[in-house]
């Protein structure tokens, strides 16, 4: 089979045949204990309720479009059609219909990508898990993936920005319990315990993505703050170090100095005077 994966990604993302089976190609009946998931696959999360209903489907119908594999060590990768293959073994079945192709691991992961990347079922996790590959595997920028995905810089930058969120926290994006929006506020505050704390209030307090923007505003607010006094007094705490030869904290209305002992206190005493 002559391949279709050497035209670079731009081509790649306009192909909507590259994983339609050709006229050429036949079947197989696999042994579904024998096939194992894409290790390029970002999805994570299956809806089981939708597995379900699809497993009741092939029981009746049986797999009408057989899955894509590629044989590697022994074990048949599914590059198309995991969920087929996870209805099958709801259902109880044995074999599935599968057309065997011959893949490098690059093609693999392109297609994979390319697959997932036109889904609009998707997580916001397993979208950002899919940019960020494509953007480390082909080294591309966020301008240059933009241009190829049809989509915002500020988008894609948004959606790899997901992926700072704790785990956890990333987690509940892709059950649901916080919407992308909730996601991408979150993922604009630097501390992560606080990241963590913030999420728990969400999902205890229901709060909107209004809500949760007016915290982070908030959050940002005592941060410059902050960094305002730190810089306002930086330049005295340099100064006196300097004089004193130890560490010195300046803050609002008090210093400190730290000092060992009575004789170390009377040097400091002296060097004020």
């Amino acid at each position: 089979m002559k391949s279709r994966l050497g035209k670079g990604l731009s081509e790649l993302f306009d192909e909507n045949s590259i994983l339609d089976i050709l006229e050429s190609e036949t079947s197989s009946e696999i042994n579904i204990e024998d096939i194992v998931a894409n290790p390029y696959q970002p999805r994570r999360v299956f809806d089981q309720k939708q597995l379900e209903e699809l497993a009741d489907s092939i029981k009746e119908h049986g797999v009408v479009t057989p899955i894509i594999v590629v044989l590697d060590k022994g074990n048949y990768v599914v590059i198309a059609g995991e969920r087929r293959l996870r209805a099958c073994k709801l259902a109880g079945i044995k074999t599935i219909p599968a057309i065997i192709r011959d893949y490098t691991d690059a093609q693999m992961m392109e297609i994979a990508l390319l697959e997932n990347i036109q889904r609009e079922d998707l997580t916001p996790i397993e979208i950002a898990v899919s940019y960020k590959n494509i953007i480390d595997r082909l080294g591309l920028t966020q301008a240059q993936l933009s241009k190829r995905v049809g989509k915002s810089r500020s988008q894609i930058t948004n959606m790899v920005g997901l992926l700072s969120l704790p785990k956890q926290v990333q987690e509940m994006v892709d059950t649901g319990i916080l919407s992308m929006g909730h996601a991408r506020v979150l993922s604009k505050i630097k501390n992560p315990d606080r990241v963590l704390q913030i999420a728990k209030q969400i999902k205890e307090q229901n709060m909107s993505v209004r809500d949760v923007e007016a915290l982070s505003r908030e959050e940002d607010k005592k941060v410059r703050v902050v960094r305002k006094i730190v810089n306002e007094f930086a330049d005295y705490e340099k100064q006196l170090e300097e004089i004193l030869q130890r560490k010195v904290s300046v803050k609002s209305g008090k210093i400190s100095i730290k000092f060992n002992d009575k004789k170390d206190l009377a040097e400091i005493i002296n060097k004020l005077k």
